[in-house]
């Protein structure tokens, strides 16, 4: 059995949400924990309340994943009698690691927004606000033939998606020659002489910022003691990422029909929506959670609508200005549908990973703080 080490499931919710796609303000990653301790249960969560990691511990699950941080904003003091340090004392106390996923899931191809997009009905959704581009990196190293597949398959999570296609690599061989000197201790070869190995040379190109965490795993498997790779910085610009979402339904709806839909799609009774229930949606905007910020963003790229959550009063009539219909379906709604996505994602990611033994759980005790 192969054990996940807390490192590992980090690296791999960094492969999923990268930590530099967050926003300045945030604070995702780990929270709590040894990155050095065994994990083999997982749960799944939007928020760590008191009654997730009471929930967390009964499971007997060393790591909790949630949307929200359990740590915002620095700590001044670490005492039992506030709640972030009594939850953070109980999470030790108990062996729980906490690690957090926030604006960097929101922004990330594939994650919360994409989420969102997919179950209000939007297709051929895009950005809707900009936030980066990703910095390419091609990576080339030089590896003896027999050990190229068991190099290619380790470095294979590292791969840029380019369109529909990924796992992008290309290998073309060659002779490699080098001296081992004294205290060297080779592979292949003998100090002191002349080395000629059949070498492969492999390329792959790999998100700027996984790339120290390419180079570890790339030394950590390859076989020579001082293995050779080069890095190139590219032109070429890497996938355009930001907040929220920008797309369009299959086929036009009325706005009060469509904000019911959401309702359903969404399992809530709480859907507000600003402008004439008759206006025909068909260019979506959205953004989970709190959102209403991208009100001028919407307005520019001519949504008919912007989804989203925790609406003001005068950011209502901001959209009634500008003309944008508004559907406030709340933030817990638009938000605790991460679970049952994170949860078949870490799963798929970690069998690729070949930690086949470290299941994950959603839990299931949340519920949204308002009633109607």
């Amino acid at each position: 059995m192969k054990m996940a080490k807390l490192s590992d499931i980090v690296g791999i919710i960094n492969k999923i949400a990268p930590i530099a796609l967050a926003e300045p303000w945030d604070n995702p990653g780990l929270q709590v924990g040894d990155p050095g301790g065994d994990v083999s249960r997982i749960m799944v969560a939007l928020d760590p309340t008191p009654d997730v990691i009471d929930a967390a511990l009964a499971s007997s699950c060393q790591l909790l994943v949630t949307h929200h941080p359990l740590i915002f904003k620095p700590l001044k003091t670490l005492s039992r009698a506030t709640t972030s340090g009594d939850l953070l004392y109980k999470a030790i106390r108990g062996g729980l690691s906490v690690v957090s996923l926030h604006t960097n899931y929101d922004i990330a191809d594939g994650g919360l927004n994409d989420v969102l997009a997919d179950r209000i009905g939007l297709v051929n959704g895009i950005p809707l606000k900009i936030t980066a581009t990703g910095e390419l990196v091609k990576l080339v190293v030089f590896v003896p033939k027999d050990r190229l597949e068991q190099l290619r398959s380790s470095l294979m999570p590292f791969c840029v998606t380019q369109g529909n296609y990924r796992d992008c690599t290309f290998a073309s061989g060659g002779v490699g020659t080098f001296t081992p000197l004294a205290g060297a201790d080779p592979f292949i070869g003998a100090v002191g002489s002349l080395a000629m190995v059949e070498e492969e040379r492999l390329e792959l190109l790999v998100p700027g910022e996984l790339v120290s965490r390419a180079i570890k795993i790339l030394r950590a498997v390859h076989p020579y003691e001082e293995p050779a790779f080069d890095l190139y910085p590219l032109r070429n610009e890497g996938k355009k990422c930001g907040l929220g979402r920008i797309g369009r339904l299959r086929e036009p709806l009325p706005l009060a029909e469509y904000a019911a839909s959401i309702g359903k799609s969404l399992a809530t009774s709480l859907v507000r929506y600003v402008g004439d229930p008759t206006t025909p949606v068909s260019k979506v905007a959205l953004c989970s959670g709190g959102g209403a910020s991208l009100l001028r963003d919407a307005a520019r790229v001519g949504a008919d609508v912007l989804v989203t959550g925790d609406v003001k009063y005068h950011e209502a009539r901001d959209a009634e200005d500008m003309g944008v219909a508004l559907i406030d379906a709340g933030h817990f709604p638009t938000e605790i549908i991460m679970v049952g996505a994170m949860k078949g994602r870490l799963e798929q990611e970690l069998a690729r990973a070949g930690f086949t033994d470290c299941l994950v759980e959603e839990c299931v005790v949340e519920r949204d703080p308002f009633r109607m």
